[in-house]
C-alpha cells in the first residue's frame, strides 16, 4: 500500500503542477515552475524515475532554453479513428486509439501530430514526439508532450490544444530501464529539430 500511496502524491502534485501552469498567464514564468517542481521530484520523491544511486548527485533535468516559437496553438481536427497497438521501452506494447489530428504552424510550416486516446479504463489524451535531434541531443524514442492520464496537460478551448514543445519531457524508461514506456510511433515524428524542452544527450 505503501507505494500505491507515493504513486498517488506524485500525481498529486503533477497535476496540480499542471493546473497552475494553464492559469498562469506568463509562459515563461510557468515553464521556471515546471522545471523547479519536477528537480524536486526527481531529487528527493520515492516514486522519483531516477535509480536510487542517482540521486544523492542530481543537479537537476537539463533543458533547451525556453523559445517562444515552439509554443503553438493546434487546431484539433477529428480523425477516422484507427486502434494502435503502440510499442513500447518493454516487450508488450499500450492499445491507443488515434481519434484526432492536431495541426500546427511551426516555424513558417504547416505540421501535424497525431493524438491518441488510452484504450484503457477512463481513457486519456496522449501525444507523443519524436524530432531530428532525437539519439543526439534528446532521448532517442521520443519525448512526450501531453499525457492527460498522468497530469501533463497545458490546456486549450473550442478544438484547439496548447502546444508548447517547451514543456516536452522524457519518459521514464529514458532514466531507468526498470520502467516501461510507450514510445513515439511513426506518424509523430517531425523532419525538423525541436530545441525545446528536455535534453537527454547519449
Amino acid at each position: 500500500m505503501t507505494t500505491e500511496l507515493e504513486l498517488l502524491d506524485w500525481k498529486r502534485t503533477i497535476f496540480e503542477l499542471y493546473a497552475d501552469v494553464r492559469a498562469s498567464i506568463d509562459p515563461r514564468a510557468a515553464w521556471d515552475r515546471w522545471r523547479s517542481v519536477r528537480d524536486e521530484l526527481f531529487r528527493a520523491h520515492p516514486q522519483s524515475p531516477l535509480p536510487d544511486a542517482q540521486r544523492g548527485s542530481f543537479k537537476g533535468l537539463r533543458y533547451f532554453e525556453y523559445d517562444p516559437e515552439f509554443r503553438v496553438t493546434a487546431r484539433v481536427e477529428q480523425a477516422d479513428p484507427a486502434h494502435y497497438e503502440i510499442s513500447t521501452s518493454g516487450d508488450s506494447a499500450y492499445a491507443f486509439t488515434r481519434f484526432a489530428i492536431a495541426r500546427f504552424e511551426l516555424l513558417g510550416e504547416s505540421r501535424h501530430l497525431e493524438a491518441y486516446w488510452l484504450d484503457g479504463y477512463g481513457g486519456g489524451l496522449f501525444l507523443p514526439f519524436r524530432d531530428t535531434t532525437a539519439g543526439s541531443q534528446t532521448y532517442g524514442a521520443g519525448r512526450y508532450m501531453l499525457d492527460t492520464v498522468k497530469g501533463s496537460d497545458l490546456g486549450g478551448t473550442d478544438g484547439e490544444l496548447v502546444l508548447d514543445f517547451n514543456f516536452s519531457y522524457n519518459p521514464s524508461c529514458a532514466y531507468d530501464p526498470r520502467w516501461v514506456c510507450p514510445l513515439a510511433p511513426p506518424p509523430n515524428r517531425l523532419s525538423l529539430d525541436i530545441r525545446a524542452g528536455e535534453r537527454h544527450e547519449s
